[in-house]
């Protein structure tokens, strides 16, 4: 089903499966590409201190370079159509514990996530919109 969506869209994928970082700090990362051009992304992704810039950089990359494998892509036209951080299963996936006060353990969870980057053509996702707009309107 993931995939059909995705083809709807017209954009190329990459995927970083079992990252470890927890989605809620890599979402805020994903938040601030979603939506930009790639160009763009990248040069805020060079500059964020969030450890999960690193992580989405080589997504993004990723994503770029699948584009490229198709010769009517312009790359230059690219921008980040979707930018998800996804909980992962937890290291292991178990608990862990540490000492705690009074002699009782204390858990924790070393938990992953799943980081996905697609990109698609700003021109071809233009003239989709304004398609819809002029089926709407009518």
């Amino acid at each position: 089903m993931k995939n059909e969506i995705i083809r709807e869209l017209g954009g190329y994928v990459a995927r970083h499966r079992h990252a470890r970082i927890s989605s809620r700090k890599a979402r805020l990362v994903a938040d601030a590409v979603r939506g930009r051009a790639v160009n763009d992304a990248l040069e805020i992704l060079e500059l964020l201190p969030q450890r999960g810039a690193a992580f989405f950089k080589k997504v993004l990359l990723s994503a770029i370079a699948n584009a490229s494998q198709d010769e009517s892509v312009d790359v230059n036209d690219l921008f980040v159509s979707d930018c998800r951080a996804d909980d992962g299963p937890m290291l292991n996936n178990r608990l862990r514990y540490r000492p705690g006060p009074q002699g009782r353990a204390m858990p924790y969870a070393k938990k992953t996530s799943h980081l996905t980057v697609i990109v698609a053509q700003a021109s071809a996702f233009e003239a989709d919109s304004s398609a819809d707009a002029e089926a709407a309107s009518a």
